[in-house]
């Protein structure tokens, strides 16, 4: 496996959770994205990048100053895995938005984008991180689908896994 970072924004702790319990899985160190240096980026081939979302489907706030570090890197031939937190029931209309602002901002970056999930089994509205029918990275909603947490992240590491 190439080295392998996750990197992570989380205000209120679940998506560090998250980005901890994936990072353990995959064997490999999380970071939070107030830590992320250009320096981080070149060192790494493959990129787990997973946020919250807040208010109308927004990025977590340390990720604006994170999105421009990355706009800044040279990302073409690195791997990129995205996941994000969010509500499906209270907000089911921007449902994990955070994961679609990330892949908006360094979709031309040349990087390859890997680990798109089916929208088979979530319960939502709309949300700007489905792209071609599939969300571009795992959507977890920790508040009311704890009981799928574990068992998606699972299934999402071994997903990705193969291409690390």
């Amino acid at each position: 496996m190439s080295k392998t970072i996750v990197i992570y924004g989380s205000s209120t702790g679940t998506c560090e959770t998250i980005a901890e319990k994936i990072a353990q899985k995959l064997g490999c160190e999380a970071l939070n994205v107030q830590e992320l240096t250009a320096d981080v980026v070149a060192a790494n081939q493959n990129l787990i990048l997973g946020t919250s979302t807040w208010g109308a489907g927004e990025l977590q706030d340390d990720w604006y100053d994170g999105l421009s570090v990355l706009k800044g890197a040279d990302l073409s031939g690195k791997t990129i895995a995205l996941f994000g937190c969010g509500d499906c029931s209270t907000y089911s209309d921007t449902f994990v938005g955070g994961i679609g602002e990330l892949y908006d901002g360094i979709k031309q970056s040349g990087a390859q984008f890997i680990g798109a999930v089916p929208t088979d089994g979530y319960t939502f509205d709309d949300s700007s991180a489905v792209v071609d029918g599939k969300f571009i990275g795992l959507p977890l909603d920790d508040i009311n689908e704890d009981d799928k947490t574990d068992a998606r992240i699972d299934a999402w590491v071994a997903q990705i896994s193969p291409n690390l």
